[in-house]
């Protein structure tokens, strides 16, 4: 019974804890551009010409 005492505020509180960083992600503009994520690996940045 004690272990039940101590583990619902520790799942109550991780639950919180992982709410806040959701809401935290949403405010943050985490999620506003889904697809250029994905995108985003095929674009080649190493193309800077012959080199010398």
């Amino acid at each position: 019974m004690t272990g039940i005492l101590l583990l619902i505020p520790i799942a109550l509180g991780l639950g919180l804890l992982g709410l806040f960083a959701f809401f935290w992600s949403l405010k943050s503009g985490q999620f506003e551009d889904l697809d250029g994520a994905g995108l985003r690996i095929l674009i080649d940045e190493d193309e800077e010409g012959p080199q010398p």
